[in-house]
């Protein structure tokens, strides 16, 4: 079993994480499925900027005949 953590927070901010959980869902549960879909927003917002001011090249290449 992994060590347990304390994370101190303020009471709005328990009340409106507590307002977020599904019924039978743990704090741990919520807190991991947060991280992830934050990890997925930034990378979305890292793909948008980079698409936005990057300055790409076609990259032209012969793949070779497997036959």
């Amino acid at each position: 079993m992994a060590a347990t953590k304390r994370i101190p927070v303020s009471e709005e901010v328990w009340a409106e994480i507590s307002e977020l959980k599904r019924p039978g869902q743990t704090f741990d549960d919520l807190l991991s499925q947060m991280a992830e879909q934050e990890k997925k927003r930034r990378f979305i917002e890292d793909m948008d900027r980079i698409e936005a001011e990057g300055d790409f090249v076609e990259l032209d290449f012969d793949v070779p005949d497997t036959d």
